[in-house]
């Protein structure tokens, strides 16, 4: 493999852990993001959709954006995903209310989830089977470093600026990550149309600026000019208060208009609508909004639920119902269609379907360590401090990218069914550790012992479930098949979520029971100290619960590995040329 791939590859490396910290950086930001977009702080679950939206861009379509993948390349799709990625961050950065800021994460989503399938396969295009064991673990492992990240580039921003700040700084990398891939691609392979992109499209480039320029005030509405007699009356609404209801708004709405009314029509345009809507439909855009809508139905009963009190939303069971009505469509759909999404026997042999299934399996025990570990450290001995909790489970997510290298150094030497399931069988042993912690374990060196274990164990079987997918799959559907494990790992998280915490839910009612009432117990600040201590107690218990399940959930998943993956055979080459790639 030439020194360019590899730079490459590298890049496209880096724009995945970039990508995957951002779904982590809300996590601090979120209060000041609803305040800035006039949400009351006392109010949060109006804030789901900040999160929900996001999920939503990144899993319902990651199939349609994998399947253009191996349609078209791997880089074109990768350079897209940037600027849909850098787009949705510009969005997200000037945003004034709700609407605005839901659909700023949307694109980042969409862009976002879009880099891991075509990263995945362009894996594959550059190393034969028995070579992409590391580097499968390190795509997986820069995946794993973003969830590290994210909090902590949140933190650092938020120190010195507000959240907008975030964002923005989102804005300017993606956009030099996708000007460093397309740089480094071969000249034929950066868009759907060549022809076009030789030429400078300098009307396009001008109603560019010109939409964004406007865009830019109608979001950000700057004083001096809103105070000025003359250029204030581009804000006077024709009706009502909407922001899009004055000149300024149609001057914008005028000017998106022409934009893509050229980028239609020009014989060179700055960018190729009617190339990429081809590729849309030769990519079976019909059968990815069946599949978006089943997913989007099965994320939106979950993601808005609140897991304290409910598995899924009170509005649940018809998003469930409309996304079994879209399911049946669209394997109607596929079974019609001359080219459909999946095509037909594209993932028919078993550590094909296998992988997917154990990578939900994955997703539904991961959850809990990402969700439960903190919330034990709360429960526990950080009650008043979100941080120093959060800072516990950095522990965890620093091994789990060893463990995703290691793994995909082991599967040169033994089956992928075996190292998955190893690393699954020490992820249940992390968290039947973690049920024996009591008030102050976490503060502990012992605490340790788990956090290693779990994440070590999680790592391991990143690689190997890809590598099964990859091996026992068409080069032609690589892109398509590695979003759909993505999509199965992120089901399987919000499903898990949402299960585990009501067999948590249980325990806790179930030892709050045995607490006597507060009036019995609080007759002096010692015996209200006892009281509380009695409420962490069943606390404890809850997430002990909860690591019980997870701990199931990983049991089956080793076991799956090992039925699944056993005709999975290991590639046994030199130490040498594990850590050259053959090159």
């Amino acid at each position: 493999m030439s020194r360019t791939s590899r730079v490459l590859l590298a890049m496209a490396a880096v724009a995945v852990a970039f990508a995957a910290a951002d779904t982590y950086v809300v996590v601090l930001a979120l209060p000041d993001m609803m305040t800035g977009v006039g949400v009351p702080i006392d109010q949060l679950q109006r804030a789901a959709p900040i999160v929900s939206g996001f999920l939503l861009g990144y899993v319902a379509m990651l199939p349609l954006i994998g399947r253009i993948a191996d349609l078209r390349g791997r880089v074109p799709v990768l350079v897209m995903a940037l600027v849909l990625f850098a787009l949705g961050s510009l969005i997200t950065t000037v945003a004034y209310d709700m609407p605005s800021i839901v659909a700023g994460r949307f694109l980042q989503g969409v862009g976002g989830g879009g880099l891991v399938p075509a990263t995945l396969a362009l894996v594959a295009d550059l190393y034969p089977v028995e070579r992409r064991g590391v580097p499968l673990g390190v795509v997986s492992a820069v995946q794993e470093i973003g969830s590290v990240l994210g909090p902590l580039f949140g933190a650092a921003v938020l120190a010195f600026s507000d959240w907008r700040a975030i964002f923005a700084i989102n804005l300017a990398v993606g956009l030099v990550l996708a000007a460093a891939i397309r740089a480094l691609a071969p000249r034929e392979r950066v868009s759907p149309e060549p022809r076009g992109c030789r030429h400078l499209d300098v009307v396009g480039l001008l109603l560019v600026l010109a939409t964004f320029a406007s865009a830019t005030i109608v979001f950000l509405r700057p004083s001096g000019l809103m105070r000025d007699l003359t250029w204030g009356q581009l804000f006077i609404p024709f009706a009502g208060d909407g922001r899009w209801l004055t000149p300024i708004g149609a001057i914008t709405t005028a000017a998106l208009v022409l934009l893509v009314a050229w980028c239609w029509f020009a014989p060179r345009p700055l960018l190729d609508l009617r190339g990429w809507s081809r590729v849309l439909v030769e990519a079976d855009l019909a059968g990815a909004l069946l599949l978006a809508a089943a997913l989007g139905g099965v994320i939106l009963a979950f993601a808005t639920a609140d897991p304290k009190v409910e598995v899924f939303s009170p509005r649940g069971r018809w998003y469930l119902l409309g996304a079994a009505v879209a399911a049946v469509a669209f394997a109607w759909h596929v079974r019609r269609a001359a080219s459909p999404l999946v095509p037909r026997g594209a993932l028919r042999r078993t550590p094909a379907w296998g992988a997917l299934l154990v990578s939900f399996f994955v997703g539904a025990a991961l959850i809990a360590a990402l969700i439960d570990i903190p919330l034990f450290a709360r429960t526990t001995v950080y009650p008043d401090d979100q941080l120093p909790a959060a800072l516990v489970l950095v522990r965890f997510l620093i091994a789990l990218p060893v463990g995703a290298v290691a793994g995909g150094y082991l599967i040169r030497s033994f089956s992928p069914g075996v190292v998955t399931a190893v690393g699954m069988l020490m992820a249940a042993t992390g968290f039947v550790l973690m049920t024996r912690w009591g008030l102050t374990t976490i503060e502990e060196p012992i605490a340790n012992v788990a956090l290693v274990t779990g994440g070590l164990g999680f790592g391991l079987a990143l690689a190997p479930v890809n590598a099964a997918l990859l091996a026992f799959t068409d080069d032609d559907v690589h892109g398509v098949a590695s979003a759909f494990v993505v999509v199965s790992r992120m089901v399987g998280m919000l499903v898990g979520i949402s299960a585990l915490t009501t067999i948590g839910l249980r325990r806790y009612y179930s030892e709050q029971l045995e607490v006597p009432p507060v009036q019995e117990v609080c007759d002096g600040k010692s015996r209200c100290k006892e009281f509380s201590d009695l409420l962490r107690v069943a606390g404890i218990a809850q997430e002990h619960a909860v690591f019980w399940g997870a701990a199931g959930c990983a049991v089956v998943a080793a076991v799956l590995a090992l039925v699944l993956f056993r005709q999975v055979r290991p590639t046994r080459l030199a130490a040498r040329d594990v850590f050259t790639g053959g090159a």
